[in-house]
């Protein structure tokens, strides 16, 4: 029964996705495409939020850190110097009756397909990067590839990074950008796509204080996700073993969430040594070490690195914020319990009246004053309980109605999300009032 519960969550997460424009499949009208999602009117504006959030935490806040934007193609060698191209690979079986594909690591018995029930194939590795090519005269076109993940540009710019800014060692690159990987079987809607974005932090440390910030990133990582989610038991870690790790890394840890079909990774905090800058100095012939400003050492830095996927990340805020219960009229209210950072919306603004012109034309004022500071929404349609059923399910914190009292003494109702409490306010303090309430929602992220 728990299972069935747990399946039901994601379906309930889909529908509510596709029926608010939080989360489209991509090419619907031609039947879709797996592995590929779009982000629709909502979903766009609480995508942004999330991917601010991180910048604004990770970045924006921090001395030590700066950011790039990377280009999604790269020169090819670059995939040979980071291993990509030699190693970058999944085994493979194919049903001989059906024709599905299935990851040899995802299936139990790699004999019998596990949807018909017909033979495979013998197990084969394929590359899962994304090839394209540079060029436009057939025949003389390069082959290159789009980005398999993140990081490498980071590596790509760091000499650029230090030549053209004061960071200095320890110091931390980041970005947010593209990868495309060629997966076998795309599953659990957000999860595990083709094409998806990563947040990276790559920290350039002194070998001799890699241990130091290997143990601060990894807590900082975990803290941060447990002050954006409103449960830190679905979070743990999962330490690599000794077999799973590359071979220039003393450890690894995943930050987990129990998710519905069971703990899946969010984020990998990872110990890369000089392995990249190594690669990367040899394959490119630059001389990519450091040289310390006050002793003169001359070195190749380590890499602590911090490494999320956007995308997943998402769908697991998305898990964890989804609520049912029912209200005292005994109908079923469903809302997102998001922090209000991540709300696509922090507040909407509602005429109890569109047949009203004075009530349109005080509600106009209040949302042009507000939507200067604050992503605002709107609505003037006749439901007030359909307008607050809208504003739940993509998880607006607050709902502002203008009646036919605020014509009389200039007060607001504003009601809560999650416990559907009003206030009355005047309109003259609204502003003041939201910017309180968004940063004491903040407190916990700061410190």
């Amino acid at each position: 029964m728990a299972e069935n519960n747990q399946s039901d969550l994601v379906s309930k997460i889909v529908s509510l996705c596709k029926r608010r424009g939080i989360v489209f499949q991509n090419s619907e009208i031609y039947g879709g495409i797996q592995g590929f999602y779009d982000y629709g009117p909502v979903g766009s504006l609480m995508k942004i939020n999330w991917k601010n959030a991180w910048w604004t935490d990770n970045v924006v806040r921090r001395r030590d850190v700066v950011g790039i934007d990377g280009a999604i193609i790269t020169h090819p060698r670059v995939w040979e110097a980071s291993g990509h191209v030699q190693n970058f690979t999944d085994t493979l079986v194919e049903c001989k009756s059906c024709h599905k594909r299935f990851r040899v690591d995802q299936i139990e018995d790699q004999k019998k397909c596990a949807e018909c029930g017909g033979q495979l194939t013998e197990p084969k590795k394929y590359n899962l990067m994304f090839k394209t090519e540079i060029g436009v005269i057939e025949g003389e076109k390069t082959t290159a590839y789009l980005k398999a993940e993140a990081c490498q540009t980071i590596y790509l710019d760091f000499k650029n990074v230090v030549d053209s800014s004061r960071v200095k060692i320890p110091f931390g690159i980041a970005q947010i950008g593209k990868a495309f990987r060629n997966e076998i079987t795309p599953k659990n809607f957000l999860y595990r796509l083709r094409e998806f974005e990563q947040w990276d932090i790559q920290f350039f440390t002194h070998p001799s204080e890699m241990e130091k910030w290997f143990e601060y990133w990894k807590e900082n990582r975990m803290n941060w996700y447990k002050s954006m989610l409103n449960d830190p038991s679905k979070l743990r870690f999962k330490e690599h073993a000794k077999d799973e790790l590359a071979f220039y890394a003393k450890k690894a840890f995943d930050i987990e969430y129990d998710a519905p079909w069971g703990w899946s990774e969010m984020e990998g905090i990872h110990w890369r040594s000089d392995y990249d800058l190594t690669q990367h100095s040899k394959f490119s012939g630059q001389d990519l070490s450091y040289i310390d400003p006050i002793t003169h050492e001359r070195y190749l830095p380590w890499i602590v690195e911090t490494s999320g996927g956007v995308d997943r990340n998402f769908f697991f805020m998305l898990l964890d914020a989804y609520r049912e219960e029912e209200t005292p009229s005994g109908e079923t209210r469903t809302y997102l319990k998001i922090n209000p950072r991540i709300a696509a919306y922090k507040i909407a603004i509602f005429p109890l009246a569109a047949n009203k012109p004075e009530l349109i034309t005080k509600a106009e004022g209040i949302f042009d004053k507000l939507s200067q500071k604050y992503s605002v929404d709107w609505d003037d349609s006749s439901n007030i309980g359909k307008k607050y059923r809208r504003q739940d399910e993509i998880g607006t914190p607050w709902c502002l109605v203008v009646d036919f009292q605020t014509l009389e003494d200039n007060t607001v109702t504003i009601r809560d999300r999650d416990t559907m409490s009003q206030i009355r306010i005047n309109v003259d303090e609204v502003d003041s009032w939201l910017e309180k309430q968004l940063n004491s929602k903040y407190e916990n992220i700061k410190s």
